[in-house]
């Protein structure tokens, strides 16, 4: 009830642009995006048609039949899904959370209404930054969204068995598939193989592109105990 009176106050005293479209944001619980470009952003219903491993997006009509894009054969990850595809708010919420450790409070809900499918998850690990890039940040966001399920579900996060042991350069929307995989191989390790062993877990990042690094990740997970590997992102790139 609150909201309703205290966001169009704050939208007059200090406005906001939306970082999408240059519009005002009208509802603190949008971020950065305002309603209008978040009720045009593409978010994952159950009526879409995905790859059922990688969650690569092929249609708006769901398939009678399950189908596969075949690109993610070999990766090492059960499956992985998003809530939705990485453009207009859904983007301009993962890019502010790049800078600023702040999930919204849409995306909190957007979230919670996909709980069930973190069911069986024992434990939730964040895809870990090189100790560079974290220095520079000052943050991981894997783990602020890692934190956020964490809320949820009631399911701890555990950020320090999963370790990137070296720097690698950031991936581009244009980087091939086979650029991506060669930048992240023989990148990760796991510290504390007791806590991982037996566990069905919970890998999470911002967003998915080609999948390699969330393969690789899963690789050494499962190389070290682990039962079972879900990739959850916020957003799932369109490749093309």
């Amino acid at each position: 009830m609150l909201a309703h009176i205290i966001d169009p106050l704050l939208s007059l005293i200090y406005p906001q642009e939306c970082s999408v479209c240059s519009m005002n944001v009208e509802m603190r619980k949008d971020g950065t995006a305002c309603g209008q470009c978040w009720d045009t952003t593409r978010i994952f219903e159950g009526s879409e048609m995905l790859c059922d491993k990688c969650g690569a997006f092929f249609g708006e009509k769901a398939s009678p039949v399950d189908v596969f894009c075949r690109k993610c054969d070999e990766y090492f990850f059960d499956k992985a899904f998003a809530l939705g595809i990485y453009e207009k708010a859904l983007a301009a919420s993962i890019i502010s959370l790049k800078n600023s450790p702040h999930v919204p409070a849409r995306v909190s809900q957007l979230i919670q209404n996909r709980s069930a499918d973190f069911v069986g998850v024992v434990l939730i690990v964040p895809i870990p930054l090189s100790k560079e890039r974290k220095l520079e940040r000052g943050f991981n966001q894997a783990e602020v969204v890692a934190s956020n399920i964490a809320k949820t579900i009631g399911i701890a996060v555990d950020a320090h068995s999963l370790e990137r042991r070296r720097h690698t350069h950031i991936h581009r929307m244009g980087m091939d598939q086979k650029a991506r995989e060669r930048s992240v191989r023989n990148a990760f390790s796991v510290r504390r193989p007791k806590l991982i062993e037996g566990k069905d877990i919970l890998l999470v990042d911002d967003v998915l592109t080609s999948g390699a690094t969330a393969s690789f990740c899963a690789k050494v997970l499962k190389k070290n105990g682990a039962s079972k590997v879900t990739v959850f992102t916020l957003a799932r790139a369109v490749m093309h």
